[in-house]
């Protein structure tokens, strides 16, 4: 069963993206924020992560970079209600394989992790 951790600091965000995927059998690991999502990384070996950009302590972006210097490869999928395109570069070159926007559509997701866990 693929392990997936969910990287979010709005607990109501947290929960919408969880159930469909509880509901689908994968394993869920959550985090708040960036420095608890480096700490479940180790701690747990996801086999994916979803991340959320702004957060409080440690954002996306730096979440990111963390993961690239440590030479974290997980398939990283970034939810957001909002991203530039400088920004969006920014996470591609940081590792991120993907993006969707807030709020998710349960298929899309499920759909999106299926896509880029295969790369």
């Amino acid at each position: 069963m693929m392990k997936i951790l969910v990287v979010d600091d709005s607990l109501f965000s947290r929960l919408h993206t969880c159930k469909p995927l509880r509901e689908a059998g994968y394993d869920l690991v959550e985090a708040a924020d960036g420095i608890e999502g480096l700490a479940a990384v180790d701690e747990h070996r996801p086999d994916f992560i979803i991340t959320d950009l702004l957060m409080p302590n440690l954002d996306g972006i730096d979440f990111l970079a963390a993961l690239k210097e440590r030479c974290n490869t997980t398939p990283t999928l970034v939810l957001t209600a909002d991203i530039q395109d400088s920004k969006r570069q920014q996470c591609l070159e940081l590792g991120a394989r993907g993006f969707l926007y807030k709020p998710v559509m349960k298929e899309k997701l499920l759909e999106e992790i299926v896509k880029l866990s295969d790369l």
